[in-house]
C-alpha cells in the first residue's frame, strides 16, 4: 500500500488546486466572450459537464500527448513510437511519417509472445489460411472451431481445473461472467483496488457489494461476519451466495494476493472464490501457472478462476475455469458466450501455440527459460530502481512496478523526458488511480536482454534526478549514513 508522505500530500493538493483555480478562471472569460456565439442545443441536453468535462478539457488535454501513443511495430522489447504534433496546444494531436525506436516498458508481453515466435507465428498464418481472420459467428452458432475446443482442454489443464470457457475479450469475461454468477439477493465481497471490469460487473448484477481493505484477509473476515450476521437489507434473510473478487496481481500496485489467507477465511465461512489472473498466469509462478503455483495455492481451493490471453500469451480474449457443471451453466447462459462473436480462430491458435511453449510440448525448453528470464528481469529492475531511490510499489517476481509520481506537473516530465531519451512508458493517472497517486507503471519482459534493462535504469535514473522524484536516500548514501553513525 501507499503511504503518501505529508509534504508530499501538500504540495500536491496544492498543484492540482493551483490548475484548478486557473481552469475555472479561464472558463470564466470563455464564457464572457462566448456570450455572442449561439448555443441552441434544440432542447438536447449537452452530453459533456460537469467536472468530468473540466478535468478533461483544463487538465488531460493539457497532457494528452503523454497518453495513447501509437506505435507502428509490434510490441516487442523495442517499439517504434509514431511521433505526433500539435498546432492548437494540445487540443488534437496529429501522426507525422516519423517514428522514435524505444525500450517498450509499457507493453504486457510478460512472456515476448507478442512479437514473430519461431514456434508460435508459423502456426498462427496455417490457421489463418485455413479458418480465416474471423468465424462471423457466435459460439452456439458457426462460432465454435477444433481450435475453440482444443484451446478451452488446454487452458483447463494448465490452470489445473476440470473445465475452461473462452472470450473474445478480456474486459467482457469479468463484466459479463459476474452478472450470471450471482444477482439479486446475492452479496458480493471485493477488494478495493480491484479492476474496473470486477466493479462494473458486480454493479451490472443486481447483487450488494461490499468491499474490504486492499490485501487484508482479517478485514475480510470482519465484513464477511458483519454481512452474515445481518443479512439481506430490510429483510436480513439469509444470502443467497457471497462471492470474494480477488486479483492474483493487482495491475496498478503490481502486489500479489494474499490468496492462501484469503481462502482460509472464504472456506472458514463458506463464500466462493473469484480470482482474477489477468496479470499473474503464465507470468509467476515455476511453471508458469500463476499466483496459485507460486503461493502454494491448490487451484481446487479456487472456485472460479478467472484469466486473459493479452499478457502473457501474446493474443486476446479471456478464459473461466471452473467445474463442468459451472463451465456448462456458463455456456447455456452467458452473453458473451451465446450472442458475442466467438474469438478470432489464429488468436486462438496463438493461445494454444504459447501455452504448449510454456509447458516444454513445442519439443524445446524455450518456455522454462522465458518463466526464468521474466523472473531474473523483474526482480533486477525492482531493485534497481529501490537502489536508486524511487519509490517502487509491488512485490519480488512481479512483472508490474509502479513508481510513484504524485505531482501532477511530474507526469508529463516524466513521459515526455522518457520518450525523448528513447524509452516508451506508461504514465496512469486520475481516474485510473486516485487523484494524489499518480504513478508511471513499468511492465518488463522476457524478451528485455540485460542491455535493455540498463539502458532503460540509466535513463530513468537521469529523469528522476531531473524532475525529483527519488523520494528515498540512494542506497550509497544508505551505506555512507550507516558508516558515519557506527
Amino acid at each position: 500500500m501507499v503511504r503518501l508522505p505529508y509534504l508530499t500530500a501538500l504540495t500536491t493538493l496544492f498543484s492540482y488546486g493551483l490548475l484548478f483555480a486557473f481552469g475555472q478562471i479561464r472558463d470564466f472569460f470563455r464564457k464572457i466572450l462566448d456570450l455572442s456565439k449561439s448555443k441552441d442545443l434544440k432542447g438536447y441536453a449537452p452530453i459533456c459537464l460537469g467536472l468530468e468535462d473540466f478535468y478533461t478539457r483544463r487538465l488531460y488535454l493539457r497532457i494528452q500527448d503523454c497518453f495513447g501513443r501509437p506505435i507502428a511495430s509490434a510490441p516487442d522489447s523495442w517499439i517504434d513510437v509514431v511521433e505526433r504534433i500539435s498546432t492548437d496546444n494540445n487540443k488534437t494531436l496529429q501522426r507525422t511519417t516519423n517514428t522514435n525506436k524505444c525500450v517498450n516498458l509499457g507493453s504486457y508481453n510478460y512472456l515476448g509472445f507478442a512479437a514473430a515466435d519461431e514456434y508460435c507465428t508459423p502456426l498462427v498464418i496455417d490457421s489463418l489460411k485455413r479458418y480465416s481472420p474471423s468465424t462471423c459467428s457466435v459460439r452456439v452458432d458457426g462460432g465454435t472451431t477444433k481450435l475453440h475446443a482444443e484451446a478451452e482442454e488446454l487452458v483447463a489443464r494448465f490452470v489445473g481445473k476440470p473445465a475452461a470457457i473462452t472470450f473474445g475479450m478480456g474486459y467482457a469475461t469479468n463484466s459479463a461472467i459476474i452478472p450470471v454468477l450471482i444477482g439479486k439477493g446475492g452479496l458480493i465481497i471485493s477488494d478495493t483496488l480491484n479492476h474496473n471490469s470486477i466493479v462494473n460487473g458486480a454493479r451490472a448484477s443486481g447483487a450488494t457489494i461490499r468491499v474490504f481493505q486492499h490485501n487484508s484477509p482479517s478485514h475480510l473476515e470482519e465484513v464477511l461476519r458483519e454481512q452474515i450476521a445481518e443479512g439481506q437489507p430490510r429483510t436480513h434473510r439469509p444470502w443467497k451466495k457471497i462471492i470474494v473478487v480477488v486479483e492474483g496481481i493487482y495491475s496498478m500496485e503490481g502486489e500479489l494476493c494474499n490468496l492462501p489467507e484469503i481462502i482460509a477465511v472464504c472456506k472458514k465461512y463458506k463464500a466462493y472464490t473469484y480470482l482474477d489472473e489477468a496479470h499473474s498466469i503464465g507470468a509467476i509462478g515455476k511453471t508458469g501457472r500463476g499466483v496459485c503455483e507460486l503461493l502454494g495455492v491448490d487451484p481446487a481451493d479456487v472456485d472460479i478462476m478467472m484469466g486473459t490471453f493479452t499478457k502473457s500469451f501474446g493474443s486476446c480474449g479471456g478464459y473461466i475455469a471452473a467445474s463442468k457443471e459451472i463451465i456448462q451453466y456458463l455456456k447455456y447462459t452467458c452473453p458473451a458466450h451465446i450472442y458475442a462473436t466467438s474469438m478470432s480462430p489464429p488468436a486462438v491458435q496463438q493461445v494454444i501455440s504459447s501455452i504448449k511453449v510454456i509447458l516444454g510440448e513445442d519439443g524445446s525448453n524455450r518456455g522454462a527459460q522465458k518463466l526464468a528470464q521474466i523472473r531474473e528481469n523483474s526482480n533486477f529492475f525492482r531493485s534497481e530502481l529501490q537502489k536508486m531511490g524511487f519509490e517502487v510499489l509491488g512485490d519480488n517476481d512481479s512483472p508490474v512496478m509502479p513508481i510513484m509520481l504524485y505531482n501532477p506537473a511530474k507526469i508529463p516530465a516524466f513521459s515526455r523526458e522518457c520518450l525523448r531519451q528513447n524509452v516508451a512508458v506508461v504514465t496512469v493517472a486520475f481516474p485510473a488511480t486516485p487523484l494524489l497517486l499518480a504513478r508511471a507503471r513499468i511492465c518488463i519482459s522476457a524478451s528485455h536482454t540485460r542491455e535493455d534493462l540498463i539502458k532503460s535504469l540509466e535513463v530513468i535514473s537521469r529523469v528522476g534526478d531531473l524532475i525529483g522524484i527519488k523520494y528515498f536516500p540512494v542506497e550509497n548514501e544508505k551505506v555512507q549514513a550507516r558508516k558515519k553513525v557506527d
